[in-house]
C-alpha cells in the first residue's frame, strides 16, 4: 500500500513545474543582474576564474506584503573558481533585495548578513538579518539582529540604525 503512494509522489513531485536556473537568471531584474554581471568580472579578474551561480541564489519572497514575489540575489550562491572567499566573509554575504521592478536609486537594499528570513510584523513584512557580532559591540559569535522594512511611499529601505555591511 505504501509503494503505490510513494511512486504517485514521486511522480507528481517529478511533473510539478519548476523554473530551471538558467530562466531564474533571464528573468533577474536590471539591477540585480548587475550584481551578476559585477561578479563575473570580479572573478575573471582574480586569476581568470570563472563564476558560478548556484541554485538558490535567487529567491523569490515577498518583501513588501502585496502578496506578489519579490526579489533576492544572495552571493552566498557565488561561487568563483579561483577563489575560495571571493564573496563571502566573516560577517557573511551580501543579499541584495528588490521590492517588485521598483524604480529608484533606492529600490535595491544590499545588506552584509550570515543568513536572513522575512516575517510579517503588524501591517509590515519585516527582513531579519543575522549579522557579525561587532555590530552589536561584541566579535563574531556574539548574537546580532538587524530589520529592515521597505517604505514603498518613500521609496527606500528603512531600518533604525544603518545597517551593517557594504
Amino acid at each position: 500500500m505504501i509503494r503505490p503512494i510513494l511512486g504517485l509522489t514521486c511522480l507528481a513531485l517529478a511533473a510539478s513545474p519548476r523554473p530551471s536556473h538558467a530562466q531564474e537568471l533571464a528573468d533577474l531584474p536590471e539591477p540585480l543582474a548587475a550584481f551578476v554581471d559585477e561578479a563575473r568580472m570580479a572573478c575573471a579578474d582574480f586569476e581568470g576564474g570563472t563564476l558560478a551561480v548556484e541554485w538558490g541564489a535567487v529567491r523569490r519572497v515577498d518583501l513588501d506584503g502585496d502578496l506578489r514575489p519579490d526579489w533576492a540575489l544572495n552571493e552566498s550562491g557565488f561561487a568563483c573558481s579561483s577563489a575560495a572567499s571571493l564573496f563571502c566573509g566573516t560577517g557573511g554575504c551580501r543579499t541584495h533585495f528588490l521590492v517588485g521592478g521598483s524604480p529608484g536609486e533606492n529600490a535595491v537594499g544590499s545588506f552584509l548578513n550570515r543568513g536572513w528570513d522575512v516575517v510579517t510584523f503588524g501591517r509590515d513584512r519585516v527582513v531579519l538579518l543575522d549579522v557579525h557580532g561587532s555590530a552589536c559591540g561584541g566579535i563574531n559569535p556574539t548574537p546580532c539582529v538587524n530589520a529592515v522594512v521597505w517604505d514603498g511611499e518613500g521609496g527606500a529601505w528603512r531600518t533604525v540604525q544603518a545597517p551593517p555591511g557594504p
